[in-house]
């Protein structure tokens, strides 16, 4: 426990993506397994210990130290297991720390009722950096500034093998992870994973930028506004399928609607989308992303919400068509393939996504600039010859996302971030004049961004929201109605949740109008007049 220890805390405060890869590498050739495969589950957020909730810690610190001293401390600090791990009173014994196969052990075996018993022993003994890295494994919330691929590709560096195929093998194994170890540090063959329904690496896109292509070399497609996901089944007729997230995770019991809709072994690519139905009953295009949330994350899913929100995949290309691996063909082979397999597909549960026909590259971008249908987010544009490689490689597959909308709002209220932001109000909630401000309208909140600023200008942020403050709620400050921000976001959306009735896609701050005075800034009927139905 205490090399994991040393390496989060020193995770925490290298900012160097090269430096965090080394030192994930650095640590994965050193240490033994099981310890080393289960510190990459923790670093993967592959672990899930359900008796250790965050919850759980409060309790155990209200406990142990005046609640008053925690709450101020959690407020100032940012982080519940960098807190507690501080203000975890002392043990009389020196620490006698657990290998991490030990901590895991013990934290899976806790339940609900003998956690606030056998945690604290655990802790009792570590010191305050093993005490931070075993709450930060506990409870998963790592926030360390590693993402689940950064840490693949650490340990695709640590064993000079490639990351596509460290992605490919790793949704068919489970933590610790020894098969992978072996083939990787110990030239074991690989994986034996033929038979289950694995999900691969996603081919990527870059951002067009000032790139201009030709269209004699490139083909163009819409990017909709959905998830990508990868449907998968292999083993015939009494085969398994699964769907995936774009970052790989399965996202089967949310959507189950899929899990008989493939009629034969394959690999699809493609966009979830949610069917719009329209007045009557009778079943449309595709609806808005605000649609598809209405289904995202849900354990269980009911009759009802299958029928009110239809989920269907539009589909964009074919990796793996029965037992032929089509990724290495040109997208031209591939796209004929696709167009063909569609026929054999129910149509209630995919389509396919249209090529857009351009005369040019000059034609092509009016055509973008039209688009404004709530699906839709932009164009991609794919290199005809372009094989099927996982990840970003340059100059095969572009995204071309269509221009932010932008409105001047009011900022409202301001709330502290997380790690590195602990010490700032850098997450802000703005608003919109319901009327006019010099007749006595209010502003109703319409976004929330914590994001589109650079670090002098949180700074500046955060000084003002410290000086304007008008009222505190918790964590939460109320700010005097004086800053207004620029905000960019790609649709807005009729929403029952919130008092505006509207929800922003993808709200970020664009500008900070230190000159603008507030009652300048938008009204909402300048926002309801963007909703589509």
């Amino acid at each position: 426990m205490e090399e994991f220890a040393a390496l989060i805390d020193a995770l925490v405060y290298t900012r160097s993506r090269n430096e965090k890869l080394q030192l994930i590498a650095d640590y994965l050739q050193a240490t033994p397994d099981p310890d080393r495969g289960w510190a990459l589950a923790a670093l993967t957020g592959e672990l899930d210990f359900p008796a250790v909730k965050a919850s759980t810690i409060r309790n155990l610190m209200h406990e142990r130290v005046d609640p008053v001293l925690w709450t101020l401390s959690r407020d100032f600090v940012g982080d519940t297991a960098e807190t507690a791990s501080l203000l975890w009173p002392a043990g009389e014994s020196p620490p006698d720390p657990p290998s991490v196969s030990e901590a895991v052990e013990a934290l899976t075996a806790m339940t609900r009722r003998s956690v606030l018993a056998e945690l604290p022993a655990l802790l009792d003994r570590l010191d305050a950096s093993g005490r931070f890295a075993l709450l930060k494994l506990a409870t998963g919330a790592m926030r360390i500034g590693i993402s689940a691929r950064l840490a693949k590709i650490a340990f695709a560096q640590a064993f000079d093998v490639g990351v596509e195929e460290v992605e490919e093998y790793w949704h068919g194994l489970a933590p610790p992870y020894r098969a992978l170890f072996a083939w990787a540090a110990e030239g074991a063959p690989p994986p034996d994973t033929g038979s289950l329904p694995l999900f691969r690496p996603f081919m990527l896109a870059h951002p067009l930028d000032d790139t201009i292509v030709d269209l004699e070399d490139y083909v163009a497609e819409w990017k909709w506004d959905g998830i990508r996901v990868q449907l998968v089944r292999v083993g015939g007729e009494q085969g398994e399928t699964r769907l995936y997230s774009r970052s790989g995770d399965d996202i089967s019991g949310t959507f189950p609607e899929f899990l008989d809709a493939l009629p034969m072994d394959a690999v699809l690519d493609g966009e979830l989308l949610v069917r719009g139905v329209h007045q009557g009953g009778e079943k449309g295009g595709a609806a808005s992303f605000n649609a598809l949330q209405q289904r995202l994350g849900r354990k269980t899913v009911s009759k009802a919400m299958l029928t009110e929100f239809p989920a269907f995949i539009r589909l964009y290309d074919v990796m793996i068509l029965e037992d032929d691996d089509l990724r290495d063909l040109p997208w031209t082979q591939r796209r004929a393939r696709l167009e063909a397999l569609m026929a054999r597909l129910p149509e209630d549960r995919f389509d396919l996504s249209p090529v857009v026909d351009a005369e040019h590259f000059d034609h092509l971008a009016e055509i973008r600039a039209g688009a404004r249908d709530d699906a839709i987010e932009g164009l991609m544009l794919k290199r005809k010859d372009s094989p099927y490689i996982a990840g970003r490689k340059t100059g095969l597959w572009y995204k071309w996302k269509r221009d932010p909308l932008l409105v001047d709002c009011v900022l409202m209220y301001a709330q502290r971030g997380s790690g590195k932001r602990s010490s700032f109000y850098s997450d802000y909630t703005f608003g919109c004049w319901d009327g006019d401000p010099d007749a006595g309208a209010d502003l109703l909140p319409v976004g929330k961004a914590y994001f589109g600023f650079t670090d002098e200008e949180l700074r500046k942020i955060d000084r003002y929201v410290r000086n304007h403050t008008v009222n505190r709620f918790g964590p939460v400050r109320e700010t005097d109605r004086s800053l207004v921000f620029e905000v960019a976001f790609d649709s807005v959306h009729a929403s029952k949740r919130h008092k505006s009735g509207l929800a922003m896609r993808f709200p970020r701050i664009h500008r900070i109008r230190w000159d603008k005075p507030a009652h300048e800034a938008d009204r909402i009927d300048a926002l309801r007049a963007l909703v589509r139905d």
